[in-house]
């Protein structure tokens, strides 16, 4: 990277950093169980909540639960269930539509990363009718408050329920943007691991390492605090100690729980801390070819964390020795390999593979340079690659 782009980047990213401690970060209301929100509706002054998810969670039967409790508190709402894996632009548009045409006034996000960031995005729509999607889309674009606003996650990975971010892809470019904004994070956030134990082995694998994804960037980044530090260490621990528990057991409560705290921590490390280099890949590629975000994330965090070399050595030995896997007496570099070996090892034994299929060669300059534009200046990544470096990933990723 030329010398007066990385000198941008990195005043960009330490205005963040001091920034950090009075943006209005929150952390949302914690529910243990889906069955208790209607009456939080209610005591909110809601009175037709949009409930955003997919027909893949409405075949499981895990709305079940939640909408009978909405006929109980005999309170009315309103079903949309076209979220789609990578959420589009025409997607959004179709929710804004539905939402304001069915007199809703609040929003439910049910499911994986996808239907929260879906239910974010068209609460930001509405929040702002006089722009365009394109035009709230980036960072803090979005000033005015959503309507109430709770995310009920059926995965363990995304963090989404406690982030600032939604990730949506242009249905024109197939390009991914993340729309960054204080009034995304959501007002309530529903961690019941009973709504997790239908989810398949291969989604608890990748959305489990994806969780794992978000506590390592954030700690290996340049703008972490005290708090965000002990949170990505705690995940990264519960992630090692739990994900094969219930890729194995499905049924296993416990680790279903742990994994779901994981996921809320790691996910409000990274809100504060940003995330790096894995992320800006794999958001590309889930724009340009649909390959699913956990997948994507589980498959180059080995490669990346590897290709940083030397600069990430030491922060790796203090994830490694707090999750268990070295010694504070081993060298720095041989407990960063250890730890990278550690993912290869849960990922192969979870059947996450070492390589993705479908990328294409002629597709390179443009996943390079989206990949560039999203990661520089915003993440403060170890250290800086420009889009000659991150082709590289590209290669040692691609089949």
């Amino acid at each position: 990277m030329k010398l007066i782009k990385k000198i941008y980047c990195r005043a960009y990213q330490e205005g963040f950093r001091i920034a950090m401690p009075f943006l209005p970060y929150r952390k949302p209301l914690i529910l243990h169980d889906v069955t208790e929100l209607p009456a939080l509706y209610r005591k909110q002054g809601c009175n037709k909540p949009f409930l955003v998810t997919d027909k893949s969670i409405i075949a499981h039967g895990l709305t079940d639960s939640l909408i009978e409790a909405f006929h109980k508190e005999k309170m009315d709402f309103e079903l949309f269930d076209d979220t789609v894996a990578n959420p589009t632009s025409d997607v959004i548009e179709e929710g804004v539509r539905r939402y304001k045409a069915t007199g809703c006034d609040s929003l439910i996000g049910f499911g994986g990363g996808s239907s929260i960031d879906t239910a974010k995005a068209i609460g930001a729509c509405i929040a702002r009718p006089d722009k365009t999607l394109a035009q709230i889309t980036g960072n803090l674009k979005v000033h005015k408050k959503l309507p109430y606003l709770s995310a009920i996650p059926t995965t363990a990975g995304t963090g989404s329920e406690c982030t600032l971010a939604a990730i949506i892809t242009d249905s024109k470019t197939h390009r991914k943007r993340a729309m960054n904004s204080f009034s995304l994070l959501p007002k309530c956030a529903v961690l019941d691991p009973k709504l997790t134990i239908t989810l398949p082995p291969h989604l608890t694998s990748t959305t489990g390492v994806d969780a794992m994804t978000h506590a390592i960037e954030a700690y290996i980044g340049q703008s972490t605090t005290r708090e965000t530090r002990a949170e990505a260490l705690e995940a990264v621990k519960l992630v090692f100690g739990n994900v094969e528990k219930a890729y194995r057991n499905g049924a296993d409560l416990e680790a279903r729980a742990n994994m779901l705290q994981a996921a809320y921590l790691a996910g409000d490390a990274f809100t504060k801390s940003y995330v790096g280099y894995v992320h800006a890949v794999a958001h590309s590629l889930g724009g340009q070819y649909n390959i699913p975000h956990g997948l994507a994330n589980a498959v180059l965090l080995p490669i990346v964390l590897k290709e940083y070399g030397s600069c990430v050595w030491k922060k790796l030995h203090q994830i490694a020795d707090y999750a268990s896997l070295s010694k504070p007496t081993d060298s720095d570099e041989a407990a960063a390999n250890t730890l990278i070996q550690a993912i290869l090892d849960l990922n192969k034994r979870m059947n996450i593979p070492t390589k993705l299929e479908g990328i294409r060669e002629e597709d390179l300059p443009v996943l390079t340079r989206n990949a560039d534009k999203e990661g520089n200046p915003l993440y403060p990544v170890p250290t800086l690659w420009d889009a000659k470096q991150l082709e590289k990933i590209y290669r040692l990723v691609m089949k």
